[in-house]
């Protein structure tokens, strides 16, 4: 766990210290985002939040890779997942400065995912029914599908000061977990590769945030909403797609389904939204990538909530899901609850507190 601790440390640190010279170089170069009718924010902002998280990452990708234990994931998949993040990072920072049309940019996410296939990174197969293993084809395809919607999804969510890092730090976290205990305790060398991508993803969350919380002064961009989604479908392809659960059925006490539940819980709240959009867009005969303000965080701020108030309710949202599922895969099905109704709990009353302090001042 020390080196775990180590990188996850070191990439916050890192991340903290280099985000204001990339505010700076944002400006210098106009990635800004500038007040339209749709936006929350109010001021004029720098973009280019996912430069720092890159640098971040391959800082301590060097550093982390001399470690004993956390120096074993670092192979052909993890120089694969490098230069695909290295790729969405310079596709995001071309969109974050001149605003690429959603064809061009949706062109390159699929080369991102392609890069991934190339290096190995695939589904070779699914937890369901025991173990289905699967063509190639289907195997690429499934991949390049889930690269696709998991960039997608993160992206939509950033449309707040702190809320995509934050949900991401959540569901890095609860991914973590899962994935550390099956390396650690399970002895799985294959979960070694997703227990370090997803501590240099709470890391590097951790480092931007104090920047992109409310007031922001730097946004993430889309070099960095598409390089977290990036992150996260990388670490799922390779643990849930690429191990066995029928090894550790005798050990868990949830069923083998879970490592394929997991990747979706941790994402829940932005897939959601992802999904939600892309109806609602399709039905009013729009494209599915056309901007609008009525995704979650913005029904959750027009209903009265602050900025700041909003990103902690889905934050916590986040966490209800994807924390008892990872319980459930190591403690009895009552922990699970337990933790599901403790952080829906918190997120019930945030929410209830605002909407009675509503009610209270219109009836002053």
């Amino acid at each position: 766990m020390r080196e775990y601790l180590l990188t996850m440390l070191l990439s916050a640190a890192i991340c903290y210290l280099i985000t204001p010279y990339v505010e700076h170089f944002a400006l210098q170069f106009g990635a800004i985002a500038r007040v339209r009718t749709r936006d929350i924010h109010t001021e004029t902002t720098p973009r280019w939040g996912g430069v720092a998280m890159w640098f971040a990452t391959s800082f301590t990708f060097v550093v982390v890779s001399h470690l004993p234990l956390v120096g074993k994931s670092f192979g052909r998949e993890a120089q694969g997942i490098f230069l695909a993040g290295t790729f969405v990072v310079l596709l995001g920072m071309i969109d974050d400065r001149y605003e690429l049309d959603a064809l061009t940019k949706l062109a390159g996410q699929a080369l991102v995912a392609g890069i991934l296939l190339s290096f190995g990174v695939q589904l070779l197969w699914l937890p369901i029914n025991g173990l289905i293993t699967l063509p190639p084809a289907i195997g690429q395809l499934l991949t390049v599908l889930v690269v696709l919607v998991a960039m997608n999804a993160v992206n939509f969510i950033d449309g707040m000061d702190g809320l995509a890092s934050g949900v991401v730090a959540v569901a890095a976290t609860a991914f973590f977990i899962f994935a550390y205990v099956l390396a650690v305790v399970y002895g799985f060398n294959r979960a070694g590769a997703p227990s370090t991508l997803s501590a240099v993803l709470i890391g590097v969350c951790l480092g931007f945030l104090p920047h992109n919380a409310y007031p922001a002064k730097i946004f993430m961009g889309d070099s960095g909403s598409m390089f977290l989604g990036l992150m996260l479908g990388a670490s799922a392809i390779t643990l849930t797609g690429q191990f066995d659960p029928n090894a550790i059925s005798s050990e868990s006490t949830g069923p083998t389904f879970l490592p394929l539940l997991l990747p979706f819980a941790v994402l829940a709240i932005p897939l959601v939204d992802f999904g939600m959009a892309v109806v609602r867009r399709v039905r009013a005969g729009r494209s599915p990538f056309a901007p609008d303000n009525e995704h979650l965080h913005h029904k959750l701020f027009r209903a009265g909530n602050s900025q700041l108030r909003t990103t902690i309710i889905m934050y916590l949202w986040t966490a209800a899901i994807a924390f008892p599922v990872t319980t459930w895969a190591f403690a009895p099905w009552w922990a699970a609850l337990l933790v599901g109704l403790t952080f829906g709990g918190a997120s019930m009353l945030a929410t209830k507190r605002r909407l009675v302090a509503k009610v209270d001042s219109r009836i002053e």
